[in-house]
């Protein structure tokens, strides 16, 4: 049962991904365009600041793959696999609370579980350390930045499991609705102090060296030696709408999730829908029927 359900989980991911990747094809690519334009024309700056400066300018490295391979042959491999990843996680997911969080329909089961994925595994993440376009980032930091996101995810989905555990242990005393209100606050009080404890990123060790004290990466204004703006910072509405549409693509891609496997696990876990599929018996003629 668990390898048929974590096949289906696998399907299920796969036209997700698609789906996800048709939908960042779409909205989120060009904002990546206008990422990387504003960090062409930025380096160039830089660049005539150094030569003016007498400082060394060193040769760009080539791209191993062009925009093109990247925008579509790149990020569409990325985000089906991706989506087949989720999918088996997802898959076992179901397979454990199946039986373990109440008398649900296979339906309504596979609908939470992908919300709790979203929630758990991106968004409560996002919400730290949200998603950011090329040109956002020290390259120095990118081990670091990598580690905290995943301290984030994995504190997000212990503390999620945790408050299905103690909502289940609170229910015969308070209920339903009670234990659920007293769970989800839990893991709210939970989850902020680890927001708290962990740092931003611009307070990491490379950004402070070179920027200063700074809540985030994304690019300030950039001055020459007498203080004067040379090139502005980094756009704020490209930068919104690139995570608007990264937090978009997800949930699409979680809501697909969820909506693909659904009627699969119904069918295979139901003995009346798996009954109702199946033809029904030819019943014999009658002796002597013409």
């Amino acid at each position: 049962m668990e390898k048929r359900l974590i096949l289906r989980g696998a399907i299920a991911g796969a036209v997700a991904g698609l789906l996800a990747f048709v939908f960042a094809r779409i909205f989120a690519e060009p904002q990546i365009n206008k990422a990387i334009d504003y960090e062409s024309g930025r380096d160039a700056a830089q660049e005539a600041l150094d030569k003016a400066a007498g400082i060394p300018v060193g040769a760009p490295d080539p791209d191993i793959f062009s925009r093109t391979i990247q925008a579509n042959v790149g990020i569409g491999v990325g985000m089906v696999f991706f989506g087949i990843a989720m999918g088996a996680l997802f898959a076992v997911a179901y397979a454990v609370c199946l039986g373990r969080v109440g008398n649900l329909r296979p339906r309504n089961l596979a609908m939470l579980v992908a919300l709790g994925g979203f929630l758990g595994m991106y968004l409560v993440p996002f919400l730290k350390y949200p998603a950011n376009p090329p040109a956002i980032g020290h390259p120095d930091t990118i081990k670091d930045r990598g580690n905290l996101y995943l301290a984030m995810v994995v504190c997000s989905v212990v503390f999620l499991v945790g408050a299905v555990w103690l909502g289940k242990r609170l229910q015969p005393r308070f209920g339903n609705w009670n234990a659920t209100l007293f769970a989800g606050a839990g893991y709210v009080v939970a989850i902020g102090i680890v927001m708290l404890l962990l740092p931003q990123l611009g307070e990491l060790s490379a950004n402070v060296h070179e920027y200063g004290h700074h809540a985030t990466e994304t690019p300030l204004p950039l001055t020459n030696s007498k203080g004067a703006i040379v090139y502005p910072g980094f756009p704020a509405d490209v930068l919104f709408s690139f995570r608007f549409y990264s937090v978009a693509a997800q949930a699409l891609l979680w809501a697909s999730l969820g909506l693909v496997f659904a009627p699969m696990a119904e069918r295979l876990l139901d003995p009346a829908i798996r009954a109702s599929a199946k033809p029904a018996p030819k019943q014999p003629e009658p002796v002597g029927a013409a």
